[in-house]
């Protein structure tokens, strides 16, 4: 989840924590595993998936799972990191950690718009290498 320069956490906070996003994961998951760490544990808790709660989820992940990313570095991972799918707020909040990863030079696949009840406009967008 980005804001609109990248932003990820500020001051060891979530930029927002919008319940639609979390079930527009849970769907796109489909019933896969779900890698998350324990700080993402209550954006999660009392819906049905299949969670794997780790605090050193990236580098426990096999090939075929998804991770909820939101308080970690991605550039030591950025090879073993098949696909990327963002949440933009589209807006610019304050941050202090940011995606280090320059997904422009990745391949945009989908871009998908909704109404979530936390923002008026959320984006997904879903890069591949």
């Amino acid at each position: 989840c980005l804001d609109d320069k990248k932003g990820m956490m500020f001051n060891n906070r979530r930029q927002s924590k919008d319940k639609f996003v979390i079930q527009d994961i849970l769907k796109l998951v489909d019933g896969k595993k779900l890698f998350i760490s324990s700080y993402s544990e209550s954006l999660f808790q009392g819906l049905e998936s299949k969670l794997i709660i780790d605090d050193n989820f990236l580098n426990n992940a096999a090939e075929e799972d998804y991770c909820f990313v939101e308080n970690n570095n991605l550039k030591d991972f950025s090879e073993k990191i098949e696909k990327i799918i963002v949440y933009k707020w589209n807006r610019i909040y304050p941050s202090d950690l940011k995606l280090e990863i320059t997904i422009q030079d990745w391949n945009l696949i989908g871009r998908f718009e909704f109404v979530g009840n936390s923002h008026d406009k959320i984006t997904r967008e879903v890069y591949v290498k």
